[in-house]
């Protein structure tokens, strides 16, 4: 069966109301048409409403090291979880409006509520873990669990 979507509708990804019509959903809503959404494209909208941050991981001899850019979002916004396993970090960068919508001629940089969650490959010290901010860039450092590290235990008599 041969794929009647333009190319750029196979480009990216875009959905036609009608298929036989072959008219993309944005060319529906210019006319003032009313669009019916499926449950695939209600899970994609609810999807792109908070943003992913991109993130390096990487390890050093003691450290599990996770950097990523949070320009614009002041240390107080930020949420980070920890759990021996997994990072999680949540936050919002607010957008302070300086034009109107029409007098944009590019509008790429991403506004609102974010997040990303991190498995990490090794286990981590939580309470030795440390998180710092600087030029927008946020480095967090996860001392690696010593699992050849070793104690005595005394025992105790009563």
């Amino acid at each position: 069966m041969k794929d009647k979507r333009s190319f750029f509708e196979r480009l990216t990804g875009a959905v036609t109301v009608d298929e036989s019509e072959n008219t993309p959903l944005s060319a529906v809503a210019s006319r003032g048409g009313k669009i019916k959404k499926t449950e695939k494209e209600s899970w994609i909208e609810e999807e792109s409403e908070e943003g992913q941050l991109t993130v390096d991981v990487y390890q050093t001899a003691n450290d599990i090291v996770i950097k990523t850019m949070i320009a614009g979002v002041k240390p107080e916004d930020l949420d980070i979880s920890i759990t021996r396993d997994m990072v999680t970090i949540k936050g919002r960068r607010e957008e302070t409006r300086e034009a109107d919508e029409g007098d944009y001629f590019t509008k790429e940089l991403y506004w609102g509520t974010f997040s990303r969650t991190i498995l990490l490959p090794q286990e981590i010290e939580v309470e030795a873990a440390e998180a710092s901010e600087k030029h927008g860039l946020l480095i967090i450092k996860l001392p690696k669990v010593d699992k050849g590290r070793q104690t005595k235990l005394k025992v105790k008599s009563n």
